[in-house]
């Protein structure tokens, strides 16, 4: 089938950041160091070259787009300075802004200000729709759920996440589509019988477990100078204690909303700092304040070329996962002092009008990406096996 060009496809990344990639000769030398590239996985040359002769629909179905941790070391070692990392992460920028049915991600990126504005405008939405609701501020201890219902939060939570997972499927259901059509791989692919079973389990175990929460490629492969970095300052851990901090504290606020809803602690309830609960989300908190607190430093030093250049839109998220860490250990400690402090009640409607924020907009974000990779990696580790037998042509 003949793909059809679309000429303003470079003139379009160039507003997500890409570089001048008019300097690019296509010589392979990105592709050559590049520790990921590998079989037909040819990136980023491959990557550069669909831009150039405006070949969108297979940039938006490859699945390598998303196998890149940006390094940098492609950019380092281009002989013309081309910048194919920077390339590469403004790509991944215009596909989760196209994956995107609402045009909301391509307002972050494209309208820097309005995005900003726009950010602010909803934490201020969430803080004044729940102070709408507030009740007495108690002075003999912190009573944060006679201040704003806990029945509210939680309707609140459940339409946010709604919104989320829809936004998300969406999103995820149009990447998967692509690059399953690209790829030749079908539902009878997936799902059809033992074997395509066996591989598809193979592939997200791979995808989701390995890569995406254990860092191994990132670990073994993305990074340079191990000797001289200590294992905390190492890029993959930092990014890690991100990940690993933001699925924790979900996870910690989901489990105690279920503790709730069986009877066992009410939401809010003061617990040892060794209840399991509160353990996860202590350390799930530092996780996230360490990592984001690191790489907001790293990105203004530019310590690398892999950070060198930043958009408003990634300053908005750091923003959000810092303020998100901090003012939960600020609760959390407002809620153990031995007199409540008045500003405990702020600083948990600040807390959670700023969460609420950070999970709404996730899917609009560069944090979309913690979705969009392991789904582009369960396609990378299909294509590494064998195809065995005809059970698993495409359906």
């Amino acid at each position: 089938m003949t793909a059809l060009a679309d000429l303003g496809l470079y003139p379009e990344l160039q507003k997500y950041g890409a570089t001048d990639m008019s300097a690019c000769f296509s010589c392979g030398s990105c592709t050559a160091i590049c520790p990921l590239s590998e079989n037909d996985a040819t990136f980023p040359r491959r990557m550069i070259r669909y831009a150039q002769v405006g070949m969108k629909d297979a940039l938006l179905s490859s699945k390598e787009l998303w196998s890149c941790y940006h390094c940098g070391e492609c950019s380092d070692s281009c002989p013309t300075k081309a910048d194919p990392g920077e390339f590469m992460a403004a790509a991944r920028r215009y596909a989760i802004a196209s994956y995107d049915a609402t045009g909301l991600a391509r307002l972050m990126y494209l309208w820097p200000a309005l995005g900003t504005a726009f950010a602010l405008a909803l934490a201020a939405f969430f803080a004044l729709f729940m102070y709408t609701a507030h009740g007495p501020q108690s002075s003999e201890s912190l009573a944060i759920f006679d201040f704003i219902p806990e029945p509210l939060i939680h309707n609140m939570g459940i339409v946010v996440m709604v919104l989320l997972f829809l936004a998300g499927l969406v999103g995820v259901a149009r990447m998967a589509r692509a690059i399953g059509r690209r790829e030749g791989v079908g539902w009878r692919s997936v799902f059809g019988g033992r074997t395509a079973l066996t591989r598809s389990g193979r592939a997200l175990w791979s995808s989701v477990g390995s890569e995406s929460l254990g860092q191994a490629r990132f670990r073994a492969e993305c990074e340079t100078e191990k000797e001289a970095v200590a294992l905390y300052r190492r890029r993959w851990f930092v990014h890690a204690m991100v990940l690993w901090g933001f699925l924790g504290l979900l996870a910690a606020t989901v489990l105690d909303y279920g503790l709730d809803i069986l009877g066992v602690k009410a939401t809010g309830t003061p617990v040892p700092i060794w209840y399991p609960v509160r353990l996860l989300g202590t350390v799930a908190g530092v996780m996230l304040v360490y990592g984001a607190s690191l790489m907001i430093l790293d990105r203004l030093r530019a310590s690398s070329s892999s950070v060198a250049r930043s958009t408003t839109a990634d300053w908005t998220l750091l923003a959000l996962l810092w303020i998100t860490g901090v003012t939960g250990f600020g609760l959390e400690l407002a809620l153990y002092l031995p007199e409540p402090p008045p500003w405990g009640y702020w600083a948990f409607l600040f807390h959670v009008a700023i969460a609420m924020e950070l999970v709404l907009l996730a899917p609009f974000m560069k944090l979309a990406h913690a979705v969009y990779r392991p789904v582009a990696l369960f396609y990378v580790a299909r294509a590494r096996e064998p195809h065995v037998g005809a059970g698993e042509s495409n359906g």
